[in-house]
Formats: C-alpha cells, structure tokens, sequence
C-alpha cells in the first residue's frame, strides 16, 4: 500500500480531482477551475486551461516583481559557495528543470543520492524532494541545496552573510531586491532571496501539451498509438493512473478549494536486497525520515508531465529509458542479477499493491510510451518567461 499523508486544506471540502479514480483526467474539467483568479494583491497568474489556482503562503504573496527577482537568483552562480554553481545547474529548462544526470552533482563535486526532481508545477506540490512528508514548502526546501552539508549542494553553510555581501555587490540586485521588498531599509536578506525563489518556482506551470489539446477537444492532437496508450494507462491491467492520477499525474497535490491534500510514497519494487524489501541503505525513502520499516523504500510518485525529456529515471536515475520503466512496471519489479544491490523485486513484500506483472504485449508498451510522449509540452521548454536573465548581460 502507499503511504498516505492527509492535511486537511482551508479550501472547499469536495473538490479533490480524482488523484485516485478511473477516469481520465480531462484538464479542462477534472482540474476545477477556482473562482478566486486575482488574488487580492492583484497578480495574475497564467494558467493552462482548466489549471487551479497554486496555494501560496500567507507570508510570501506572489507579484511579479518578486518573480522577476527569483528568475535572477535561480540562474545566480553568486548562490553557490565557490561561485561555480546555481539552481539552474541542475534543473535545466529543456529537461522541465530536471538533470539530465542519473544522481545530482553539487558546486563541489559531491554527488547526491538521488536524481533532482522536474520543478514543473512544483507549485502543486504539497510535499517536496523525493521521500520527505516533513518538506512541505519551498521556501523550506530552497535553504537545503544551499546550506545542507549532506550531501553539499551548492555549498553555502556557514556563508550567509558572504552570499548577501555578493548579491548586495551586483548592481542589478538593487532595483531588483526594491521593486519585491518596498519599504526601505535594506531589502536584501536570506528570507526575502528564499521567497523570491519560490515566488519564481511557482510560475513554472505546465500544462499544454500535445495532450492538454486532445483533451480539449482536438482528438488529431495525439497519435492512434498514444490514444491507446491512454486507455492502458488508465485501465486496472495497468494500474498506472493509481499513482498518477489527476491534471498533474502524480497522487501528491494541492491547489486552492482542495479539501484533503494528498501526499502519497509509493515502494514500486525497485530494489529488494535482503529479500525482506530493503532497498541499498543510502536510499531508502521515507524510512529515512519516519524511520518505520513499512515505509522502507516508499518515495513520491513524480508527475508524469515532460517525462519524456527528464530521463533517465527513478529516484536514483537506474532506469535509462521509458522503455525500460514499462518493462520493470510490466515485470511486476526489477531483477538486479548482481552486485550490492541483487534481488528481485517483483518478490518484496512490501512493494505497492499496484505492482503486479501486466503482460504487456509489444505493441500495448509502444502505445504506452507513445502516450507518455504525448505529454511533453514543448512550450514551456522554450518558454522565454523561464530562460536564464544574465545570459545577455555577462
């Protein structure tokens, strides 16, 4: 079973989207849209059809000069500590800010044990990185790559006041750090870079892939294949849609209206090492934070949207292709044959109730994949709103 971690939202009770069901999910309906499109700070958000309004904190209300200022720091080499690196290092927009790296790699070398997740619609989030409940908003989760020393990320500990001596250095930060934080005083400071990142993270929406159009309406949008793919996926052979469900295809959502945000970690049969289910001791999911053996190996299933272009894949990038996700899911789990890490999968106990052999025949996992291509929204990959803002001032 998946372990679910329920919150109870402010918003309306009644309006969840169907993370679990068997419907499909059409972007235009099942993503309801919410009747509040202006907050009352008057910014607007640019929404796919169909798309919810993100939740956002009391404390960080979204505008868009803080966008702007966040989109400069994302893209910021001056936030790692050897000046080497920025967020963007590995979360690259042609990926849907993903790496193209099995494992993460920080300004120093050291190398993560997991991949750095997609940040598309990071804003529907309710729990953040791979296998942390406790990760709940991204104003939180930007202060781990930055100051975190297992593993160093952008190596920043110990460097507060060395960072905002750089940012206060550059002159395009003035005008930048007093258009976000009017008021006087000195607006720059590790709360105000922290929440302008998120204010940027959060218009990183996504939404009208080829899909979203087929979903809308134009059924010439996708491929024969891809429809097929579609009804598989989300048919009980497959059982796919359990864990990526709804608009955003991922079971771990919240929005504003929704009632009871879901955050669910799933064991997909990965790893079994000991033949007991225990995945290699570096990674072993929300284990590591609950420290309950039932939660051994049980990570947040990713949204599916861009999939195609956020290879390779799994928490820790063992998986290269999507061809291959769909031979392990249609295995029931992977076989690792030897090494540290030999086991077989498919005969853990503690795997997802959802992962159970399917026999796929070859043309069923070509129309899979088909539709998981079908998902790529080609246009929030160039999207100018999201490109690096220094590349034509250094």
């Amino acid at each position: 079973m998946p372990v679910l971690f329920g919150v109870t939202g402010a918003g309306a009770a009644g309006a969840a989207l169907g993370a679990i069901g068997a419907q499909p999910p059409a972007p235009s309906a099942a993503a309801r849209p919410t009747a509040r499109t202006v907050p009352p700070n008057g910014y607007r958000w640019q929404l796919p059809p169909g798309f919810p309004e993100p939740v956002v904190p009391a404390d960080n209300p979204m505008s868009d000069a803080k966008v702007a200022l966040g989109r400069h720091l994302f893209y910021d080499t001056r936030l790692s500590g050897n000046g080497t690196f920025s967020c963007a290092s590995c979360h690259l927009q042609s990926r849907a800010f993903a790496d193209a790296l099995p494992r993460a790699v920080g300004s120093t070398g050291e190398v993560h044990p997991r991949g750095s997740m997609g940040l598309a619609n990071v804003a529907y989030s309710p729990a953040l990185t791979w296998a942390n409940p406790l990760m709940r908003s991204l104003e939180q989760q930007a202060l781990v790559p930055m100051f975190g020393e297992d593993p160093v990320e952008l190596g920043l500990s110990g460097r507060e006041q060395e960072l905002l001596q750089r940012v206060r250095a550059e002159p395009r930060y003035a005008a930048l750090f007093a258009a976000a934080y009017p008021g006087g005083g000195d607006p720059v400071s590790l709360d105000h870079i922290v929440k302008a990142l998120a204010s940027f993270q959060r218009t990183m929406i996504s939404g009208r892939s080829p899909y979203d159009v087929f979903k809308q309406g134009k059924t010439s949008a996708i491929s024969a294949s891809a429809r097929r793919g579609e009804e598989l996926f989300f048919s009980e052979k497959t059982e796919c849609f359990h864990c990526h469900g709804g608009f955003n295809f991922t079971g771990t959502v919240n929005y504003v209206g929704k009632g009871f945000v879901e955050m669910e970690f799933h064991n997909t049969a990965l790893y079994n090492v000991d033949g007991q289910g225990a995945y290699p001791a570096t990674n072993t999911g929300v284990e590591s934070i609950t420290h309950d053996p039932e939660d051994m190996g049980k990570f947040k299933a990713p949204s599916l949207r861009n999939v195609a272009v956020t290879a390779p894949y799994m928490h820790d990038g063992s998986i290269a292709t999507l061809e291959e996700v769909i031979e392990h899911y249609n295995a029931g789990g992977r076989t690792v044959k030897s090494g540290p890490h030999a086991g077989v999968g498919a005969e853990s106990p503690l795997k997802s109730e959802f992962i159970k052999p399917m026999e796929l025949t070859p043309q069923e996992k070509r129309d899979l994949v088909a539709f998981l291509r079908s998902l790529t929204d080609s246009t929030f990959l160039r999207d100018p709103r999201f490109t690096n803002p220094w590349r034509s001032t250094r």
